[in-house]
């Protein structure tokens, strides 16, 4: 039976073995409560802050600036709620108008309760101006949240020159840094990020398990209250394996980012290539240079309603890629809120299918997704010939 080719490493990643091995001995034999005072709970204790100082590696932090929490989703809720709540007028809040829906759902949720909202437009390619923040950042502001990486078309934000900016009028700032952890460099003693969001199971360790990272300083209120733990900021028994699995899937991606990021570029260009030759009609989405290495977002013109019948067929054929983000399957047939925001018709973004490599993806994958997508795009309605869109093409493509 042919092994299936796994292509949607945007939505979770596979868990490495290497990470599979550090969990194992906490799953079952070491079992304490790391708030325990016997043996137990010393070795569960230190094999938390052993993991602590993994992660804060990554970032360049200090091992006392990261929070665990249950998953990126709640280190995005604590940093943003968090922030609000440590002061006591509604406040005001600054976002981008394509963030992640955890972002998003939250900032509806603190409307609700007097907090201003102000959403930050995006050009084309999905970057944020910044002329438009340093406008925003003209009123009194208590936060600016702009994800690092998109998970829908993979542009890389110019997050220094934000969070600079944002430094320079007194403003804190917080990243969602949950598509890029492990992906791209992202050290915090060079960019003035206050807070920063990640989860393990995007570089192939857990599911249930992430981290905020809260620069020294800075303080926030809790959203979640029980026994104290993490500093009082996130009260709950902790994940030790789901901790302890984040720390060693941290520690080889520090190690091996670079090698695995201009692999995982090779093969995006070696898609792009191909694609150029077989699909001419295919199109790109997101910026063409500034992107993830191992993200392609693309669409067919003409084809844009047959992207379900298209995601279908790769499926049956052993395929799994998505269209769009993961976490907005259920809205499935409807307008990308992510494209139009960037200014694409509802027709085109209706139509995009996200290609996302990881690190045990191989070049016979590669290959054979290059063999299956163009018959299953050939086996959909054809394209009308005077179907003609404004799009970037995929020759455009450079290696990150």
């Amino acid at each position: 039976m042919t092994a299936r080719i796994y292509f949607d490493h945007s939505a979770t990643t596979p868990l490495d073995p290497r990470v599979r091995a550090a969990m194992e001995p906490f799953l079952d034999g070491v079992f304490g409560n790391p708030s325990s005072s016997h043996r137990e709970g010393r070795i569960a204790r230190e094999a938390v802050e052993t993991a602590r100082a993994q992660v804060a590696s990554l970032l360049g932090a200090d091992a006392s600036e990261i929070v665990f929490t249950a998953s990126g989703t709640e280190a995005d809720n604590l940093a943003l709620i968090g922030t609000i709540r440590s002061h006591d007028r509604p406040g005001h809040l600054v976002t981008s108008s394509i963030e992640h829906a955890a972002i998003l759902e939250t900032c509806r949720f603190l409307a609700k309760s007097g907090t201003k909202i102000t959403y930050l437009p995006v050009d084309g390619d999905g970057l944020v101006n910044l002329d438009s923040l340093l406008r925003a950042l003209q009123s009194d502001v208590s936060l600016v949240s702009v994800m690092a990486a998109s998970n829908v078309v993979g542009t890389v934000q110019p997050i220094e020159e934000l969070a600079h900016l944002t430094k320079l009028h007194g403003v804190l700032f917080h990243t969602d840094a949950v598509q890029a952890a492990g992906k791209i460099p992202l050290n915090v003693k060079r960019i003035p990020v206050d807070l920063l969001s990640l989860s393990a199971h995007k570089l192939h360790g857990p599911k249930g398990i992430g981290a905020l990272y809260v620069r020294k300083g800075v303080h926030l209120s809790p959203i979640v209250f029980g026994g104290g733990q993490e500093r009082g900021l996130r009260s709950a028994t902790e994940n030790v394996a789901g901790i302890v699995g984040f720390g060693a899937a941290a520690a080889i991606a520090q190690e091996e980012l670079a090698e695995e990021a201009a692999r995982l570029a090779e093969f995006r260009e070696r898609i792009v290539a191909a694609l150029r030759q077989t699909l001419p009609h295919c199109y790109l989405f997101g910026h063409a240079a500034k992107r993830l290495p191992g993200h392609l977002s693309i669409g067919f013109h003409g084809q844009e309603r047959e992207v379900g019948k298209l995601l279908l067929k790769l499926d049956e054929a052993g395929v799994a890629v998505s269209a769009g983000s993961a976490c907005s399957a259920h809205h499935s047939g409807q307008p990308s809120e992510v494209l139009l925001a960037m200014g694409y018709d509802s027709e085109r973004a209706r139509g995009l299918l996200r290609i996302t490599l990881g690190r045990f993806n191989t070049v016979q994958d590669v290959e054979r997704f290059l063999e299956i997508l163009p018959q299953a795009v050939a086996s959909l309605t054809p394209a009308p010939n005077h179907r003609q869109y404004a799009a970037v093409a995929l020759d455009a493509v450079a290696p990150a």
